[in-house]
């Protein structure tokens, strides 16, 4: 989770920005479809079930809930996890059979050395408010016992998604100093022991490390798009090969103002649906773009 002292620091210091030296000509309150239910004030995480019905679930400290959320914003059915615990839950997502999976992998001071995701049925076969998860845990192959020094710290995790079989797990960088690299980590996607594969790596920015920090992950219906969230921008990737995402066509689009965002996914091809956190009267909500009707900015590849 964003530390509340910087949303109130940088919000302030980016939304001042825009007004005098008009920062982005995207304007992000009109996309504002849908006030999230007070009792999601940390969505972390959301998925579109095979109906059209939106999922969500909260950061760390709520209970193991999944919510489905109604057009108007209102929590329609509550569903428990009868053997999870949320201890820093923060992306969901899903494979082509509808089966969600739930990211319990937040990693913030990087010394949680075995982490989670839940996997359960799709959310529409679910007919109670209760369900079983099928526990899928990984670490490292870095944790080997010895200290994680400072500039080495790239082992928290918010965002994921499931593709051929597998996860892809992208990590939300700590690094002291800052290097503003999200590295990429492959697991599999069903019930076992995992050590993590690192398979690639992507450079946001190195400016400020909260704007570049990467909050959630989605991949298109058809697997042909991803989409990087961070508090600013989100991030596409396009003609890819197979699971190299990183080695497609690359552009960023701009959000124009900075909010706690760390919620990411497509509703279909075309139309992305991310969240912010609500803080002191500001987010708490979702927002709906069309990939055909924003101005993306083509990126060069930078890696390490």
């Amino acid at each position: 989770m964003f530390k509340k002292t910087f949303y109130i620091a940088i919000a302030s210091l980016i939304f001042i920005s825009a007004l005098f030296i008009g920062f982005s000509t995207y304007t992000l309150y009109s996309k504002k479809v849908i006030s999230i239910d007070s009792k999601l004030k940390e969505i972390s995480g959301i998925e579109y079930d095979k109906h059209n019905n939106l999922w969500a679930i909260n950061d760390g400290g709520d209970d193991a809930k999944l919510y489905q959320i109604n057009k108007q914003g209102h929590i329609k059915k509550e569903i428990l996890v009868t053997n999870a615990k949320n201890i820093d839950w923060e992306d969901m997502t899903q494979n082509k059979f509808g089966h969600f999976f739930l990211g319990d992998f937040g990693n913030n001071k990087n010394d949680r050395k075995w982490l989670t995701i839940y996997k359960i049925e799709n959310p529409i076969d679910i007919k109670t408010n209760t369900t079983e998860a099928e526990i899928i845990k990984f670490t490292y192959p870095e944790f080997d016992g010895t200290p994680i020094t400072a500039n080495k710290r790239n082992f928290d995790l918010e965002a994921f998604v499931e593709f051929d079989r597998h996860l892809y797990l992208f990590t939300k960088n700590r690094t002291e100093p800052f290097n503003g690299i999200t590295n990429l980590y492959k697991v599999g996607d069903h019930a076992a022991n995992f050590k993590a594969e690192l398979i690639d790596s992507f450079q946001t920015c190195t400016t400020f490390e909260k704007l570049c920090w990467i909050t959630s992950a989605a991949l298109s219906p058809d697997r042909t798009k991803l989409v990087l969230l961070d508090s600013t921008s989100i991030w596409l990737f396009e003609n890819f090969k197979n699971d190299k995402f990183f080695s497609g066509d690359v552009s960023r689009i701009d959000l124009g103002i900075v909010t706690q965002k760390e919620a990411i996914t497509f509703y279909d091809e075309n139309t992305l649906v991310f969240t912010d956190e609500e803080f002191k009267g500001i987010g708490g909500n979702a927002y709906f773009i069309k990939l055909d009707e924003v101005e993306k900015k083509v990126v060069k590849r930078h890696t390490q």
